[in-house]
């Protein structure tokens, strides 16, 4: 679930950078005592998603705004849908209505596009994930999304997990030596993962003992010979060339984890909007 208070601070700052110093249109439009009745919908089918943070934007301008709904995070819209009934002072609902509708448009696009993932991966067991290709400032809304579609969570940043890459291997000599030396700092709480590009590096990795081992940029054929030579022994994760084309291909490899930039950094967002 997202913070209650991050939300509020968050949405404080967006509001804070589209007002400015004044809604110059509205305000010279309309006076304290206009009230407004409008409708939220959909112009595409999807997942809806952001219902938390778009009352929180109505609500921060004004407690007399109120927003009744008809769906929930997670569940599925279809085009024509009216999602929210909006009523209130109009200043207030005019003056924030794009704000609000940056937040749902862009969370509810995410969740959508991981709900087709989840779904093109079928009755396999592996999960979509997202990444850290993630927009500045968003992540919890964007990971939030994820969820909220039916996706799973990797790594919040980078104190959840290490992870080795080839540069961090490249830096450390070997990857036995990095490991190793991981090993040596880091608290027992943490994970360690390692990413992966050859059957010997598999080996390698397993030798090393760590937790979850990345197969990047492998072929499906590549990804189900380190599947079977893992065994268990770690959770696999296949990574690079993720699409929605190739995610059921890759899944039938056996793989717990798939991790895609895609569901968040390629998302489209879903056409909402506000109608008087």
């Amino acid at each position: 679930m997202l913070n209650k208070f991050f939300i509020e601070e968050h949405v404080k700052n967006a509001l804070n950078e589209d007002i400015g110093f004044g809604d110059i249109t509205t305000d010279f439009l309309t006076n304290e005592n206009d009230v407004m009745t409008c409708t939220l919908n959909t112009r595409n089918d999807g997942i809806f998603c952001g219902k938390e943070v778009f009352e929180c934007v109505f609500k921060t301008l004004s407690p007399a705004i109120t927003i009744d709904f008809f769906f929930n995070d997670g569940d599925e819209i279809k085009k024509g849908d009216c999602i929210a009934k909006i009523s209130g002072p109009a200043r207030y609902i005019l003056t924030g209505e794009r704000t609000a509708l940056n937040y749902i448009q862009r969370m509810s696009g995410i969740a959508t596009e991981t709900n087709k993932y989840q779904k093109a991966i079928g009755a396999n067991k592996a999960k979509i994930v997202d990444t850290r290709k993630t927009t500045p400032g968003f992540r919890a809304f964007e990971k939030y999304s994820v969820k909220t579609g039916g996706g799973s969570l990797h790594r919040f940043n980078l104190s959840d997990c290490a992870m080795i890459k080839d540069n961090h291997i490249k830096f450390a000599g070997t990857l036995t030596k990095a490991v190793e030396k991981l090993k040596a700092n880091m608290s027992h709480a943490h994970k360690i993962e390692v990413e992966c590009d050859t059957k010997e590096q598999v080996s390698e990795a397993l030798k090393c003992g760590v937790d979850i081992i990345m197969l990047d940029n492998m072929t499906p054929d590549e990804m189900r010979e380190c599947v079977q030579l893992i065994n268990g022994r770690a959770v696999t994760e296949a990574s690079g060339n993720v699409s929605l084309s190739t995610v059921k291909n890759i899944a039938d490899t056996g793989v717990d984890i798939i991790s895609s930039s895609a569901i968040v950094a390629k998302a489209p967002t879903l056409d909402l909007g506000l109608d008087m």
